[in-house]
């Protein structure tokens, strides 16, 4: 760079001497030039050291980096792992980054206690959920998107942030909160008010988080919070739920930070500088042109933002760019002629036109009376033609609206947790290529609504409840949420047989990968163990933990789907449908007689204990992988049956598959809970809690 600023001079020097002032001026104008093409910049940086610009699909923008030095900006290095980025030197995730504002989105880790099984009066689990990830301290959790949640009950937690040297604890702890429960039905969905959840703000400043908890009896409530949880979590983003006293213990949260150029603060490293001082240095980070600096709202530093009518990065040489604000009439309204300048931009009328403001009102032609009569003729031949079209359109919504109000429309506009989709959205979704199921009930279309993916049943004409019972489906289905329960989302009213909206579950189901040779897959037993026992943890819900009583009345394989992680989730409430809230007794004894409960086929009493039996089938098609039938008197079912009463062992009834010397034991305890769900005599079937303990215990022991 010195030689061609050398050789620059020289060469003007022999110039200067033979041309006026102005072309002397010219050259040196040229000379600054190629001197500013020639300078480093960090794009430039970047691009001759090899720094990746994404990865795992998420943007990273100067001043972060990833790869050699002078990629980032000291304390804003990322790692690029084999599932996506993470601060560097850590394993917490990166989901986004983002330079104005100034913040990053990031997963951490939850803290956790949880208890002796044994022994409930003490815990023999601790997680404090700590992370060390900011040791050049550029990050601050965000104290306006954040807060501090703590699941459990009876439970107390708190968060600590730095080190400290007092004699009292090694952290500093800002805040907590307490939780209570009375009894298992304490929580309750959507509230986290100290019964099960309790939530508080933040302050700003925090550098770090460590999680602690106070010890307290959980004797009596090991069943449904046999742990204490505390995590930071985006506020907008977490709603509690009861099951959520039983998350999985390695489950993250959503948290913000907010960074800003700073010092390391401690030792004989830099300290954080504001705006004034910062602005004189050569460490100044705001390197663009139109470019302006901002203290910092949490914490010491500050941060570089675009000037008004640029966007861009502002961290970069030439890095905030003009926006053309024409582009984008929402956002910069012009109701005439818009023409972009830099850094803003003109509204102005056409010629023979005029507005008082054009960037609010249209501007308006200044007609003579010839051509004003044009247009009232041309206007009253269009205003006919509009009345015409207005009255379609209404007997078209007067047909929606009689169809929306006999599908019970009007009652489920009350119901919760259920969204009433319109035609036009589930049109798309409507057509043959995207037809993936056909049964008795009707037809199934997969597609996207909302960019997310689901499944969309279409009745069958004929198939469709009375307007109070169909409304009475959707409302039992709504307030069933649950992870092993397939989630209805919606309806659609707007037609003569409404449609139902539910989540895609990705495997299909657990009769097609047990017995459909072309969907079968190897299952070894674990997998099995935990498709039962989360099967059972869904019957479970519906019988003691929701709202209200569900019964399902048509457990079987064929009802039970898969996602790609062979997490079972129940679906298909054929019986429900057809119970009013409150009653037992159906008009008409409907599901598939091969799981049906012989005693419900005699009385025409539908219980939970006949959910149980019907389960206590589906373990046994699980652990032997043979379809139990009708037709042939369930063979399957009298074999084990009949080996329980003979005091045999079913060995020769087992999947080959599983039927492994050190798995014998487990798959006798198996067979032994699915005959005990047979029996005729209903008061010795258990309870389906009853049963998930069971489970439960076995997936322990499994474990160990």
């Amino acid at each position: 760079m010195q030689h061609t600023k050398a050789v620059s001079r020289q060469g003007m020097d022999q110039l200067v001497p033979s041309m006026n002032l102005l072309t002397a001026f010219l050259l040196l104008l040229a000379a600054a030039a190629a001197a500013a093409a020639t300078a480093e910049t960090p794009e430039r940086l970047a691009a001759a050291h090899g720094c990746q610009t994404s990865c795992g699909g998420v943007e990273i923008p100067y001043p972060f980096g990833i790869g050699g030095r002078d990629c980032f900006r000291e304390g804003f290095e990322i790692d690029c792992v084999y599932d996506g980025p993470v601060l560097a030197n850590t394993s917490l995730r990166v989901v986004q980054l983002s330079v104005d504002p100034a913040e990053s989105l990031v997963m951490l880790p939850v803290g956790r206690m949880c208890y002796n099984a044994t022994d409930p009066r003490h815990a023999e689990e601790y997680s404090h959920g700590e992370t060390l990830m900011n040791k050049r301290g550029v990050y601050r959790f965000s104290n306006a998107r954040n807060m501090l949640v703590v699941l459990g009950c009876n439970t107390m937690g708190t968060i600590g942030s730095v080190k400290t040297t007092r004699l009292v604890d090694d952290y500093s702890y800002y805040m907590g909160c307490m939780s209570f429960c009375n009894s298992s039905a304490s929580a309750q969905d959507g509230q986290c008010a100290s019964l099960g959840c309790c939530h508080v703000d933040i302050p700003p400043g925090l550098t770090h988080n460590y999680f602690r908890f106070r010890e307290y009896d959980h004797t009596s409530m090991m069943d449904f919070s046999p742990c204490d949880y505390a995590f930071l979590v985006d506020r907008t983003n977490y709603t509690f739920r009861r099951s959520d006293l039983l998350r999985d213990t390695l489950r993250t949260s959503p948290v913000w930070l907010d960074w800003a150029i700073r010092g390391a603060g401690a030792g004989d490293g830099p300290a954080s500088l504001s705006c004034a001082q910062a602005n004189n240095t050569k460490e100044y980070a705001c390197l663009s042109n139109q470019s302006y600096c901002v203290d910092a709202i949490n914490g010491p530093g500050y941060n570089c933002n675009c000037s008004m009518g640029y966007e861009g990065n502002a961290y970069l040489v030439n890095g905030c760019t003009n926006i053309d604000e024409c582009a984008d009439s929402d956002k910069y309204p012009c109701k005439g002629v818009c023409r972009d300048t830099q850094g803003s931009y003109r509204c102005t009328c056409p010629p023979g036109y005029g507005s008082d403001d054009p960037t609010k009102q249209r501007c308006t032609p200044k007609f003579p009376p010839a051509a004003q009569i044009c247009i009232g003729v041309i206007g009253g031949i269009l205003a006919i033609t509009l009345v015409a079209f207005v009255i379609i359109i209404r007997k078209e919504k007067r047909k929606t609206r009689e169809f929306y109000e006999k599908n019970g429309g009007l009652t489920l506009e009350k119901a919760k947790f259920i969204k009433l989709f319109k035609m036009e959205e589930l049109k798309p979704i409507l057509k043959s290529g995207n037809l993936i199921g056909k049964g008795g009930f009707g037809e199934v279309y997969k597609g996207f609504v909302d960019n997310i993916l689901v499944a969309v049943k279409k009745p069958i004409g004929g198939n469709v409840l009375e307007n109070k019972q169909f409304a009475n489906e959707v409302i039992i289905q709504s307030q069933v949420i649950h992870k092993n329960i397939v989630r209805l989302i919606g309806c659609c009213l707007e037609v003569d047989n409404p449609l139902l909206v539910y989540e895609y579950i990705s495997k299909g189901s657990m009769h097609d990968i047990l017995h459909e040779f072309d969907r079968r897959e190897p299952l070894d037993l674990n997998v099995r163990l935990s498709i039962v026992t989360e099967s059972a943890h869904g019957l479970a819900y519906m019988h003691s933990q929701a709202h209200t009583k569900i019964l399902h009345g048509d457990v079987k394989p064929a009802n039970i789907l898969l996602d790609d992680n062979f997490v079972p989730k129940i679906s298909d409430f054929g019986i429900s449908r057809l119970i009013a809230i409150g009653k037992e007794h159906t008009a008409n004894v409907i599901g598939d007689m091969t799981y049906m409960d012989p005693v419900y086929l005699q009385t025409g009493l539908l219980t939970e204990k006949s959910d149980v039996y019907s389960f206590g089938v589906v373990i046994l098609e699980v652990i032997s992988r043979k379809k139990a039938t009708h037709s042939d008197n369930n063979s399957l079912v009298t074999g084990f049956l009949e080996c329980h009463k003979e005091g045999r062992k079913a060995t020769e009834l087992f999947d080959s598959e599983v039927a492994a010397l050190g798995n014998m034991e487990l798959l006798d305890t198996l067979a032994g809970i699915a005959v005990e769900c047979l029996s005729l005599d209903v008061d010795q079937r258990p309870l389906m809690t009853d049963v998930v303990a069971r489970l439960l215990t076995l997936n322990r022991s499994r474990v160990l």
